[in-house]
């Protein structure tokens, strides 16, 4: 007579905890995707008069050398002027982000590069400095 014996229901917990366990990769892995378009230069330039803008649709990095990254591939100024005509420069946000160690004729060329684009919307990014 075993065979008629009521089970007592128990909830299975190893499914979960590997649900959880996807859920919580997934998220981590998302959360990683998202800071490269918040910039890599750590050491921007401080200023009381920052502001928040919203997020560029082009970061234009300067590094130490005056190397400039877009979309973390090094790129000339002509590709950086080619890159801005072949979107819609008009409408075309563009930040760029440069060291404490960037020079301001590295920045010049930098903006000289959008602007012979077209592009005219064109943002420093810069720390907010503590008061």
């Amino acid at each position: 007579m075993r065979y008629f014996e009521v089970r007592k229901a128990r909830i299975e917990i190893i499914p979960m905890i590997d649900i959880m366990l996807f859920l919580l990769v997934f998220f981590a892995m998302l959360t990683l995707r998202m800071i490269p378009t918040t910039g890599h230069v750590s050491k921007l330039p401080v200023s009381s008069t920052a502001q928040i803008i919203p997020s560029p649709k082009l970061l234009l990095e300067i590094r130490s050398g005056g190397e400039l990254f877009v979309e973390g591939k090094v790129t000339g100024t002509d590709q950086i002027t080619a890159l801005v005509r072949s979107s819609d420069p008009a409408r075309l946000a563009v930040t760029i982000a440069g060291g404490d160690d960037a020079s301001l004729q590295q920045v010049m060329t930098a903006i000289d590069a959008v602007r012979q684009g077209g592009a005219t919307q064109i943002g420093l990014a810069a720390r907010q400095a503590v008061r």
